[in-house]
């Protein structure tokens, strides 16, 4: 089982670090297909690129234990993509004909018959089964066992320092089994994390922000520090709430009434229910109704430490807090999964869809595309659309380190993000004025420089780059149905002259320096808990408030859910004005025709000035090697959500 594990987005918002693959399994085509021995249909991609015959350490040892999961295909897994596109697409004539949870089991679930012949196959190789769901078969056994069952020989290899076990050749199934087997995670256990039962940590330490703040964008202007770009600059501001967020994308009298979002992250905050709603009061946001939060949580959680567990409740009570904020009516039903592992983020996202615990779900975790691995990708993309079907719509955060050089020394993108069944939700720097006037965004990009020993300039300007929104082109994912003719021919085919997805759709405020304010109760430095707020950002904030715009479009539309909107995202960008006004947006890297920076301070101890205040200077739109530019880019998609997007929806 590949481990996943909760970091810091460059140091300004939280994530999961989630291997997946879309690749050709992405567009529907079946993992189990072209067999490479007599009588056996190949579950492509589970033999990981790192499996080389140079870092090949020998045989495991057969004795070795080995638990996996083998996902079943259903009973048309090739006519399930086919209808998962058919009913996303505006043009299709069965758009919006969604399925019910129990008929798309009995269309596209796997069939009695097909789970007793997968079961009775690995249990004749030896493997003992434990447990059986709607997605797939969990077994355990030794490796003798797994390699008579799958046809394959595990052997070590060195991946850096360590050494994992692994397949030797790609896992195969028998094809008497007509392609029931969708894919096997467990075969490779790299890394190797012990799983055991815990009880969840106390929140992280008390974060705070060092003053003196704006109240809207340029309200307070840093006179006595230097100029940058030739310019006074003003301090970053306090935190946007949900009423200037609201303003700056249109929301008009929309509140997301009886409208259901999800939310999945691991673990869950216990603190949840009491932040939130002293947050909304704090805030004018609108009370929160009796019923209107939920937690879905499991029996038990795992890896709390190697995921950091309590660093996922600040996720959660952003994510909560934002969707709240801007869509104020929408019922939240928060689903937290056992650890940050794939196979237990895989089953918080299966409860979604198959409870149909809402329409729309928000995910603000991921990770770079080359730590991906096929035989995941295969069992998320299962997921997302047997959502599509239903009307479920995935929107996931694109990444906050721009094109990844700067973290792997590599440029791609971010994954789940990179999926051609989800929404990827890039990030902007976000200008509110007076009056809750929107002035502009550029695409989240920062460079930082900290102020001179003698206060009169900046060191190194414009400096370093620090973070920004995740963004580029797959190399692995085909070019989506829906971005073809519209993602320009630069990007689609950076990759591949076949072309490629480029990441992302559709984007939102995420800057931390225009970032958004929320409140946690979290660990105070000599001890004890107490609720407190900071600003924050990250495609982590951009991903749960562009969710609520849909929550928002969701109700103009009459309450029909929207299900996977990049068909009709694009649509809207192929069909409106060159001026794109109406209904997006078009960030540009420089919407005001000189450089953009802010002043701001911060507490060198991150919580109060004992140690020390740090000055620097940010400047915005400088995301690596990504540009913001007019029309479909790279940072920001087709733009933000203008004045006139929710109502596009509208019947």
């Amino acid at each position: 089982m590949r481990s996943t594990r909760a970091v810091r987005r460059a140091g300004v918002s939280l994530a999961a670090t989630v291997p997946l693959l879309a690749g050709a399994l992405a567009l529907g085509i079946p993992a189990a297909h072209a067999a490479d021995a007599p009588g056996r249909d190949t579950l492509a991609g589970t033999r990981p690129a790192w499996a080389t015959a140079q870092a090949d350490k020998g045989a495991t040892s057969d004795g070795s234990r080995v638990t996996a999961r083998v996902y079943l295909a259903g009973r048309d897994a090739t006519g399930l993509t086919a209808y998962a596109k058919a009913v996303s697409d505006p043009t299709s004539a069965v758009y919006g004909r969604y399925l019910t949870a129990a008929q798309v089991q009995q269309r596209f679930g796997a069939s009695p018959a097909q789970v007793a012949a997968v079961k009775a196959w690995l249990r004749s190789a030896g493997l003992t089964v434990t447990g059986v769901t709607a997605h797939y078969v969990t077994v355990t056994g030794d490796v003798a066992a797994a390699e008579k069952a799958f046809s394959t020989q595990l052997h070590n290899y060195a991946k850096g320092r360590k050494t994992y076990r692994a397949p030797a050749k790609a896992a195969s199934a028998p094809e008497s089994l007509n392609g029931a087997v969708l894919t096997v995670t467990g075969l490779d256990n790299a890394p190797h994390t012990a799983t055991h039962d815990d009880t969840l940590p106390a929140p992280e330490t008390v974060f705070r922000n060092a003053g003196p703040f704006s109240t809207h964008y340029g309200s307070n202007t840093a006179s006595t520090l230097p100029t940058a770009y030739g310019k006074q600059i003003p301090y970053a501001v306090e935190g946007y709430t949900g009423k200037q967020l609201r303003a700056a994308y249109g929301a008009g009298s929309r509140t997301g009434r009886k409208v259901r979002v999800a939310i999945t992250d691991a673990y869950a905050s216990p603190y949840i229910a009491a932040d939130a709603a002293t947050y909304a009061a704090r805030h004018g946001d609108a009370a929160y109704r009796s019923g209107q939060l939920k937690q879905v949580t499991p029996a038990d959680y795992t890896h709390t430490e190697d995921c950091s567990a309590a660093g996922w409740y600040g996720e959660e009570t952003l994510d909560v807090e934002a969707v709240h904020a801007v869509a104020p009516a929408a019922d939240i039903t928060y689903v937290g999964s056992a650890s940050c592992m794939d196979d237990d983020l895989i089953d918080a996202l299966s409860k979604v869809v198959d409870q149909h615990l809402a329409d729309i779900v928000s995910n603000s975790w991921g990770g770079a595309e080359a730590d991906e691995t096929p035989d995941l990708a295969a069992a998320y993309d299962q997921v997302f659309k047997l959502g599509a079907v239903q009307g479920i719509g995935f929107y996931f955060s694109s990444g906050d380190n721009g094109d990844e050089v700067l973290n792997t020394g590599t440029k791609q993108v971010d994954t789940p993000a990179n999926s051609a069944w989800v929404t990827a939700v890039g990030g902007t720097s976000l200008a509110v004025g007076k009056n809750d006037k929107y002035l502009w965004e550029t695409g989240w990009g920062t460079e930082k420089a900290t102020l001179s020993a003698d206060g009169k300039s900046w060191t190194d300007f414009p400096g370093a780059y620090t973070s920004g929104a995740g963004g580029g082109t797959s190399a692995t994912v085909a070019e989506p149905f829906y971005q073809k003719g519209l993602v320009p021919s630069s990007l689609a085919k950076a990759n591949s002259e076949k072309g490629n997805r480029v990441v992302p759709d559709i984007a939102a405020i995420a800057d931390p320096n225009t970032g958004f304010k929320v409140g946690q109760t979290q660990t105070l430095p000599g001890g004890g808990t107490a609720y407190d707020e900071y600003r924050i950002g990250g495609t982590s904030l951009a991903a749960p408030v562009i969710a609520a715009v849909q929550a928002l479009a969701q109700e103009a539309r009459g309450g029909a859910p929207i299900g996977f909107a990049n068909p009709a995202i694009y649509a809207r960008y192929a069909a409106q004005s060159t001026s794109h006004a109406k209904v997006y947006h078009d960030v540009t890297d420089n919407p005001t025709g000189y450089g953009l920076a802010v002043a701001r301070l911060d507490f060198a101890n991150g919580y109060d000035a004992t140690d020390g205040i740090l000055t620097s200077v940010r400047s915005l739109g400088r995301d690596s090697s990504l540009k913001a530019v007019r029309g479909y880019d790279d940072v920001t998609g087709v733009g933000t959500p203008a004045k006139g997007y929710v109502e596009s929806y509208r019947r």
